[in-house]
């Protein structure tokens, strides 16, 4: 497969912002969860985030990219974004909403600029690995490069 075959949007994104990230690719037929995806990968757990959709209240739609190991709480992550309630966007809507399937989920380069909240653990980090934008791919950059592409903020949204 050639070098421009690979690129997905969220590459592409990242590239005509300049942005320097690594990407990783893994044989995944199906979605498998990002623990399991980061031992296949020997990433270390603390560095490896979820990309998770919600819809508020209000119908808007939010991205909270989080630890693999945590659990999105859905009071903070409504605060932050400054809704009354958020929901969990059914599976069956994510490619819809996000134009990416579920597992290949990622902040960068969904069919609509969401409000993004990146958990501020992040922060503290030199590299974040997420999902590259198709099942299969990883991308590791920096969290801060992450918040721009994706025009994110950070904020504790965890349990």
């Amino acid at each position: 497969m050639s070098k421009k075959e690979l690129k997905t949007n969220a590459m592409r994104i990242l590239d005509s912002h300049k942005i320097a990230y690594e990407y990783q690719t893994y044989e995944c037929k199906e979605f498998i969860d990002g623990i399991a995806i980061a031992d296949k990968l020997c990433l270390p757990h603390e560095m490896v985030y979820k990309t998770l959709v919600t819809t508020g209240k209000s119908g808007a739609h939010y991205v909270f990219v989080i630890p693999i190991e945590a659990e999105l709480d859905l009071k903070k992550a409504a605060k932050a974004v400054k809704e009354k309630s958020l929901d969990m966007l059914p599976v069956k809507e994510i490619t819809a909403v996000t134009g990416y399937v579920r597992g290949g989920c990622t902040a960068i380069g969904m069919k609509k600029a969401f409000p993004t909240i990146i958990n501020e653990t992040a922060a503290g980090l030199n590299a974040i690995c997420v999902s590259g934008g198709k099942l299969g791919m990883q991308l590791k950059l920096a969290p801060d490069d992450l918040k721009k592409a994706s025009r994110g903020e950070y904020a504790d949204v965890i349990v």
